[in-house]
């Protein structure tokens, strides 16, 4: 049987980052995202996973704080095209809203995602708040959706 272990990324892991952005393009990622993906993965500092099966990156995300200090946004999440529909998708999301939650101050998550992909994050509670029509290239709308975090428990006075 696969198991998935899920990771930090590593600068070793871009070229099996690319592979599999390559993998969901042009139905995901419009080609033009590309560079922008390099550039995400050679300069950011916000936390990025990837999840292995076998010994092998078949997926990768990561999520970001926002300056308003409350938001997350999750980033570049992607799984080789070959293997949709196999659970790493939620696997991906579950790791990346895990991480989220444990931040106390966090409020909301964000994501823009394109309309291939929406109906997967509504299943975690996103709200559409708005699409744009060819957002991210021809073809592909940018959808941006947001999901409330339920604030933790008060202590009883």
């Amino acid at each position: 049987m696969s198991t998935n272990l899920h990771r930090p990324y590593q600068s070793a892991d871009l070229d099996a980052c690319l592979r599999l952005f390559d993998s969901n393009t042009p139905h995901y990622f419009d080609p033009s995202e590309r560079e922008l993906f390099v550039r995400y993965l050679g300069r950011s500092t916000q936390p990025f996973f990837v999840i292995e099966r076998d010994g092998v990156i078949v997926a990768c995300g990561g999520y970001a704080v926002e300056s308003d200090g409350v938001t997350a946004s999750l980033t570049w999440g992607m799984v080789e095209r070959s293997l949709h529909g196999q659970g790493l998708g939620q696997a991906l999301t579950a790791v990346r809203l895990a991480a989220i939650r444990a931040l106390p101050q966090l409020r909301q998550v964000e994501i823009n995602t394109s309309q291939h992909t929406q109906r997967f994050y509504a299943r975690f509670g996103f709200e559409t708040v708005k699409v744009t029509p060819d957002g991210y290239g021809p073809g592909i709308d940018r959808w941006d959706m947001l999901l409330p975090l339920t604030p933790p428990e008060q202590e009883p006075s």
